[in-house]
């Protein structure tokens, strides 16, 4: 079974740039187009990984970041037009793995997408034995 990316985004060409392009990759993609409904999604059919812009509606996606970081170790991707050092960082310090700036080469999205994906089932397939056990 493929894995599941939730992107949540507000700008609906970019929404739908990275649909076709991550569901030509093979994964599957869910679009929320703010905060309230991307944590919803996000609560209520968990993604394997969440690409996030901070710039959105009601709800920005720093704060939407905390709460889903404070869910669990979701892999979360930011994808925003703020790129100065001090955006990064508070992109990466609410909780994100990763941090992306617009203008992006898919390619690189997806290599980064890929990195997270791959470090997460590394961890989903380490397994301790102890003995009888």
């Amino acid at each position: 079974m493929s894995e599941k990316i939730l992107v949540i985004e507000d700008e609906q060409k970019i929404a739908d740039f990275l649909r076709r392009g991550l569901t030509y990759e093979n994964f599957r993609v869910e679009i929320s187009n703010d905060g309230e409904s991307g944590l919803k999604a996000a609560r209520d059919n968990p993604p394997d990984l969440v690409i996030l812009d901070v710039m959105l509606p009601g709800l920005d996606g720093l704060e939407v970041c905390r709460r889903l970081r404070a869910g669990g170790p979701l892999p979360i991707l930011m994808l925003t037009a703020r790129d100065s050092v001090a955006d990064r960082v508070k992109g990466l310090d609410s909780g994100a793995d990763d941090y992306l700036t617009k203008p992006f080469a898919f390619e690189e999205l997806l290599a980064r997408v890929r990195a997270l994906l791959r470090r997460v089932r590394a961890t989903d397939e380490t397994v301790l034995h102890f003995g009888d056990l």
